[in-house]
């Protein structure tokens, strides 16, 4: 049986875990709920990608973005992870061959958007299916405060409901504190262990300089200082 370490350097290439990866790792292989809330580029998709191919089961993705599902399913099939998506995008023959791979059990990781799967046939194929964990992209789109609010998202609570023994992880790169009890709230994660990381990037600075000979200044900066 693989471990997450295992799937880590051979599967995905890299030699250790970054900061809390491992302990939400953990969390999902244990059947446990999580919330996390990292920084872009921070290794959020790894969080829930290296507990679908260890659990048994297919792990469903729910994302908001289109485009995205299909540059993480391209990355994921050409490191040989049976990974597919169900979205608009889609002719019904296309359609037809995803959920056929979800049924027969040679899919690793399902990534579909939120306004799909609470649709009632999408659930009841779900649930013919074995499922190993939920994992709810850019959560914050659930916060009715928020510019990026997708009604759809509210839905999502009837998971837990539905699901009660899949474990699920709901990742954001954006939230505050209200915002990270709104996720908790709507999408039923009293129990979710948190993983908050720290936001503060000291590589990351403004400059600002007056400008009086722009491209000599570009240049003198990509020498200097890049």
């Amino acid at each position: 049986m693989k471990t997450a370490l295992s799937t880590l350097q051979d599967t995905f290439g890299f030699d250790q875990f970054r900061l809390h990866q491992n302990e939400v790792i953990s969390t999902l292989i244990d059947g446990d709920d999580a919330l996390v809330l990292m920084p872009t580029g921070g290794g959020k998709s790894l969080c829930y990608q290296i507990p679908a191919i260890v659990r048994n089961g297919c792990g469903v993705v729910v994302s908001p973005l289109i485009a995205l599902m299909k540059d993480q399913v391209d990355a994921l099939q050409a490191l040989g992870i049976h990974a597919g998506f169900l979205n608009s995008t889609l002719d019904q023959s296309a359609a037809n061959q995803v959920e056929a791979a979800l049924l027969d059990g040679s899919m690793d990781l399902l990534y579909i958007a939120p306004e799909r799967l609470i649709q009632e046939r999408t659930l009841q194929l779900l649930k013919k299916a074995d499922i190993s964990l939920f994992a709810i992209d850019e959560a914050h789109c659930v916060s009715q405060w928020g510019h990026d609010f997708r009604a759809d998202y509210l839905e999502l609570n009837m998971l837990h409901e539905q699901f009660p023994l899949v474990p699920r992880i709901a990742l954001t790169a954006t939230a505050d504190a209200r915002t990270q009890q709104e996720i908790i709230s709507r999408l039923d994660l009293g129990d979710a262990r948190q993983f908050l990381a720290e936001f503060d990037r000291p590589n990351i600075r403004y400059t600002i300089t007056a400008k009086h000979n722009p491209r000599n200044q570009l240049l003198r900066f990509l020498k200097d200082s890049h």
